[in-house]
C-alpha cells in the first residue's frame, strides 16, 4: 500500500494525473497514451515526472525502446487502478441522479444484435419502473468488458462462460445454436451443415492484438471461435476484426471464416454470404452481467425479473 506520508503528497492531483500515469501504465508507450488521451507526448512525460518528484522515486524505466513500470510504479497502479474507477462510477452516479432524479437510468450493452431476445425482458422491467430511462447501447466483442468496467454501461449481455472476478454472472437469459458464416463463393457455401472441423481446413478470425487491457480473455472468444477442433486439431487464425460490421465484409470478400451465433442470420442477411446450419456444436448462452462494486436497486430488479421469466 502507498505509505501515509505517499497519501498526503498525493492529494492535490486531479483525476486527470492519475488517468495519464494508469494509461501508460497499461500502454507503456507514451506516444499511444498520448494518443488516446487526445494529449501531447510531452504534456504526458510532465505529468509523469511531476509524480516522480512527488513519489520521490522512478515509476517507470525508460529507454530509447522500451517503458516498463519500477516495483514503486506497479505497486501505485495496483493501489489506485480500483479506487479511481470507483471513484469515476460514482461521480458519474451523482452527476446521472442529478439529471435524471430517483427514476434513474439503466444502461444496457449488448454483445450482439439480437435485442428482440430481450426485449420482453425489457418490457416488463419498463412497466415496473415507468420513469426510470432505459439506454441500449452496443458492445463490440474486440472490448466486450471495457464500457462495464468504465461505468459507461451497467449492464452487459453477453454470452457465456464469464470468469471474470470483479463481474457477476447473473441468470441466463436465453440460448441459440451456431451457424457457420462464410463468403457466397466459399466451397462451403452450398454445404447443409458444417462443423468445428471443417474451421481447421479454412482458418476464421481472431481479435486484433492492440489493446492489452480491453482484449477480450481466450476462453471468452473460445467458447464462439474455439483454437481446436474437437479431434486436436489447431484452428488457425488467418484475419482480424473487432466488431462484426468489419468481419461480414472481411468473410463476403473471402480473407475467413467463422462460427456466429445464429441471430446474425436474421439481422445480417445479404446476397454474398452464407449461413450454415453446425448442428453438432453446442449451443450459445446468453445471461445478464454488471459489475460486482457497482450493482444497484435496478439491476437487481433487472435480474429478478430474468431469473422469473426463466421458472
Amino acid at each position: 500500500m502507498i505509505d501515509r506520508k505517499t497519501a498526503l503528497d498525493l492529494r492535490d492531483l486531479d483525476l486527470r494525473d492519475i488517468e495519464i500515469f494508469l494509461v501508460l501504465s497499461a500502454e507503456l508507450h507514451f506516444g499511444r497514451t498520448a494518443e488516446r488521451l487526445h494529449l501531447s507526448p510531452a504534456r504526458v512525460s510532465q505529468v509523469i515526472g511531476k509524480l516522480e518528484r512527488r513519489i520521490g522515486g522512478k515509476l517507470f524505466e525508460r529507454t530509447s525502446r522500451t517503458v516498463n513500470l519500477t516495483p514503486i510504479g506497479l505497486r501505485l497502479r495496483d493501489d489506485l487502478q480500483t479506487n479511481y474507477r470507483d471513484l469515476r462510477a460514482s461521480l458519474g452516479r451523482a452527476a446521472r441522479a442529478a439529471r435524471y432524479g430517483d427514476a434513474g437510468i439503466l444502461r444496457l450493452g449488448i454483445t450482439s444484435s439480437n435485442l428482440d431476445d430481450v426485449r420482453p425482458l425489457l418490457n416488463t422491467f419498463q412497466s415496473q419502473h415507468p420513469d426510470c430511462t432505459v439506454h441500449i447501447e452496443h458492445v463490440h466483442f474486440g472490448n466486450p468488458f471495457g464500457a462495464l468496467r468504465g461505468d459507461d454501461i451497467d449492464a452487459l449481455v453477453s454470452w457465456l462462460p464469464i470468469e471474470e472476478p470483479d463481474l457477476v454472472v447473473g441468470p441466463t437469459l436465453s440460448e441459440e445454436p451456431f451457424m457457420l458464416l462464410v463468403g457466397a463463393e466459399h466451397p462451403l457455401a452450398q454445404r447443409e451443415s458444417a462443423s468445428y472441423e471443417d474451421l481447421a481446413d479454412y482458418g476464421v478470425f481472431g481479435v486484433p492484438p492492440t489493446d492489452p487491457v480491453n482484449s477480450p480473455p481466450d476462453y471468452w472468444t473460445a467458447a464462439a471461435v474455439p483454437y481446436f477442433t474437437p479431434s486436436g486439431r489447431h484452428i488457425p487464425r488467418i484475419a482480424h476484426a473487432a466488431n462484426f460490421q468489419d468481419l461480414i465484409l472481411l468473410v463476403a470478400a473471402g480473407k475467413a471464416i467463422t462460427p456466429v451465433h445464429a441471430h446474425a442470420a436474421r439481422y445480417y442477411s445479404r446476397p454474398d454470404v452464407a449461413y450454415i446450419p453446425m448442428p453438432d456444436v453446442p449451443p450459445a448462452r446468453w445471461a445478464l452481467i454488471w459489475r460486482r462494486s457497482a450493482e444497484t436497486d435496478l439491476i437487481k430488479d433487472l435480474a429478478a425479473n430474468a431469473s422469473r421469466a426463466l421458472r
